[in-house]
């Protein structure tokens, strides 16, 4: 090799700046790690080269050039740590934005759920008649109805509906000629979907059809 092909240094290019994506911390960690590792074998290779005994002869300039090259490969690991522990802060910052989200995430709905308590409290301590008490308590009902609909509950049709088990829960059953296909006759206590996801069963009596209330066990639907 020449002395002008030793001096000659090729300097790597600049990484493009590295984008903090939520989506994409384990890449960036793993980029992070490997430019971490080649810079530390880049290092021993320059340290081990610099102790070897081979003597050869040195170029005009190599220490200074040999300088630099250190110089930039301790820039480019102090940048690396930085970056780093940037993105360690970054995390950190966004699990307690999510963790605070959680708790709050009913907080808009909890405020709107006030007004009725406060209704009730008026109910309970208003001097008018039976009637007028009733009237309030249907009054707040309404209101906790718009409240729930506003907030994606909807309440579940059951009464006289054929009987679906992922939607009604079946407490007892009563032989009905009248019907053809197991059928809700009384709804006991309303069920609920949310956002079209199931909250709670409604509980329910079945009538079933003679021939299947005869197939069946005292306790199966």
């Amino acid at each position: 090799m020449s002395e002008e092909d030793r001096q000659e240094v090729e300097i790597a290019p600049e990484e493009e700046p590295i984008d903090l994506d939520t989506d994409a911390t384990e890449e960036l960690e793993v980029a992070m790690r490997e430019a971490l590792e080649a810079i530390e074998s880049g290092k021993s290779a320059a340290s081990a080269a610099s102790r070897a005994d081979i003597q050869l002869a040195e170029p005009e300039g190599a220490d200074d050039v040999l300088s630099t090259l250190q110089r930039e490969a301790e820039d480019h690991r102090d940048l690396a740590l930085r970056s780093r522990a940037d993105l360690e802060n970054y995390r950190k910052r966004v699990q307690r934005e999510r963790q605070e989200e959680s708790r709050f995430k009913a907080f808009e709905p909890m405020r709107d759920f006030l007004t009725v308590i406060d209704n009730l409290e008026r109910a309970l301590v208003s001097p008018g008649s039976v009637e007028d008490l009733k009237q309030g308590v249907e009054m707040i009902l309404r209101q906790m109805g718009n409240l729930l609909r506003d907030n994606g509950v909807e309440r579940i049709e059951a009464l006289g509906q054929g009987f679906d088990p992922s939607l009604h829960e079946a407490v007892s059953r009563d032989e009905d000629a009248s019907v053809e296909v197991p059928t809700v006759s009384e709804e006991m206590q309303a069920g609920y979907t949310m956002h079209g996801r199931l909250l709670r069963p409604a509980v329910v009596k079945v009538a079933m059809p003679a021939s299947q209330a005869g197939a069946t066990g005292d306790d199966e639907v």
